[in-house]
């Protein structure tokens, strides 16, 4: 077994347990916020007598549609696309945990946990550009 593992069944007090935890809340709480945020602004901006016709699908336009467009857009404070950044980093967040993990396996020599942590890394950034 290894070092690291028998570190979290002797119940000691692992800061990178914690750094892991609070990433993942943090990263939440942003996501939810720019969502919040964005939806609020999207619904004052709406016209109040539009009719939603769900006969025909209309998609997003190009701007919407790639991530540097997004976040410029929502950036300058476009709804749709501040709702869509939200989105984007709500799926970022456990990316990013994934990522810390892989340092932090990395940092204390854990090379089994370490090369685990990027396998799942690069599986998920995989099904995300050809997925």
């Amino acid at each position: 077994m290894s070092e690291s593992l028998k570190r979290d069944f002797s119940g000691a007090h692992d800061p990178s347990r914690e750094n892991i935890g609070n990433l993942l809340r943090v990263g939440v709480l942003i996501a939810a916020a720019v969502v919040v945020f964005g939806g609020v602004l999207y619904l004052a901006h709406a016209p109040r007598a539009q009719k939603t016709s769900f006969g025909q699908f209309h998609g997003e336009s190009e701007g919407l549609s790639h991530l540097g467009s997004i976040f410029a857009r929502a950036f300058h404070g476009h709804p749709a696309a501040m709702i869509q950044a939200g989105i984007l980093l709500l799926i970022a967040t456990p990316i990013a945990r994934v990522l810390l993990a892989a340092v932090t396996f990395a940092r204390v020599r854990d090379w089994i946990y370490a090369g685990i942590s990027c396998t799942v890394l690069g599986l998920l950034i995989w099904s995300l550009v050809w997925g």
